[in-house]
């Protein structure tokens, strides 16, 4: 499937973590609110859907993503965050559309069967 930038409506970005960094989670997230403006979901701290780990979902528009990108790039410590387009195919999102800051993980992708 091919999308353009112009079809991707926005962004998630999932913070990944274990259970010792509940806390560095929570402060990227709340870090990320304030300066961007961003929604921030519930704080999973098992795996939900495809992801690996405990997890928090991060709502970034088209316009602040760039700017998202490059904070995240060096503000997010030793924490992975798999970042992913909004196209409206679930599968191409999570596989196509995907940036990650830090070591990229396997996912789950036996969901989108």
């Amino acid at each position: 499937m091919e999308t353009s930038a112009a079809t991707l409506r926005g962004f998630h970005a999932h913070i990944y973590f274990d259970p010792d960094e509940v806390e560095a989670a929570q402060a990227f997230a709340g870090r990320a609110k304030d300066r961007f403006r961003c929604g921030v979901g519930q704080f999973h701290e098992k795996p939900v859907g495809p992801h690996p780990r405990g997890s928090c979902q991060l709502s970034l528009t088209p316009e602040r993503f760039g700017a998202f990108a490059t904070w995240a790039a060096s503000e997010r410590g030793d924490l992975t965050i798999f970042a992913h387009g909004l196209s409206g195919d679930d599968l191409a999102d999570h596989t196509h559309h995907v940036v990650w800051f830090g070591a990229s993980e396997p996912l789950d992708l036996s969901i989108f069967d």
